[in-house]
């Protein structure tokens, strides 16, 4: 086999088809590694097209000591976002999150009015809550460390969490359906939100379940 003439053939056939000098290049490398021509763009080297977060079946929950002796939980009853998990090539998956404060539940009407207050979350001043991830790193089989600016009453701060890719399957209303998980501690402290606070009340435990849809 002559390599020079099917290199020079191959260029003179990317110019005449008006291809760019990169796709000719990669043309040229396939004749030569015996490829004969460059791999297709499948769907599966596309971008991921994300999944649109379903609020009624995720989760955001908190857990803070209450009094040194026993925890107190609560939950934000809507979440709004996309995420995207890229298996092949986790650097491309990503997390956002919004969440409404006024949705913030502890089962306690008393005590939900004073943490949307200055006190706590402020939520007339910082009506939501968000989550934008900013790297991604294959941990495990089925986990990823992730890290990402987590805003809360105000302040922003970068957080580093382990996720779980919990599976993905049909939806029952058609396309297709995945599900994340991740639980990580805070101090709340660092967001600003310093009243009451002592040894046993500013960490705060979060637990974070996604279900989301696409077609």
């Amino acid at each position: 086999m002559n390599v020079s003439k099917l290199i020079g053939a191959s260029s003179r056939f990317g110019v005449v088809m008006g291809l760019t000098g990169a796709f000719a290049a990669a043309v040229t490398a396939g004749v030569v590694m015996g490829l004969g021509e460059a791999a297709p763009t499948t769907a599966a080297q596309a971008p991921s097209v994300p999944f649109s977060v379903d609020s009624v079946h995720s989760s955001a929950l908190f857990r803070i000591k209450h009094l040194n002796v026993s925890y107190t939980y609560g939950r934000f009853n809507t979440i709004e976002g996309t995420f995207s998990i890229d298996k092949d090539k986790p650097e491309a998956s990503a997390i956002n999150l919004t969440i409404p404060v006024d949705s913030l539940d502890t089962n306690n009407a008393s005590r939900d009015k004073h943490l949307k207050s200055p006190d706590f979350f402020s939520s007339k001043e910082f009506p939501t809550l968000t989550f934008a991830s900013k790297s991604f790193k294959k941990a495990g089989d089925t986990s990823y460390e992730v890290t990402g600016d987590l805003t809360i009453h105000g302040k922003t701060k970068s957080v580093t969490a382990t996720l779980e890719n919990v599976g993905t399957g049909p939806g029952m209303q058609g396309g297709e359906v995945a599900g994340i998980e991740t639980k990580f501690t805070i101090k709340r402290s660092d967001f600003g939100m310093s009243f009451m606070v002592g040894p046993a009340a500013d960490e705060v435990t979060i637990m974070v379940a996604l279900e989301g849809g696409r077609k």
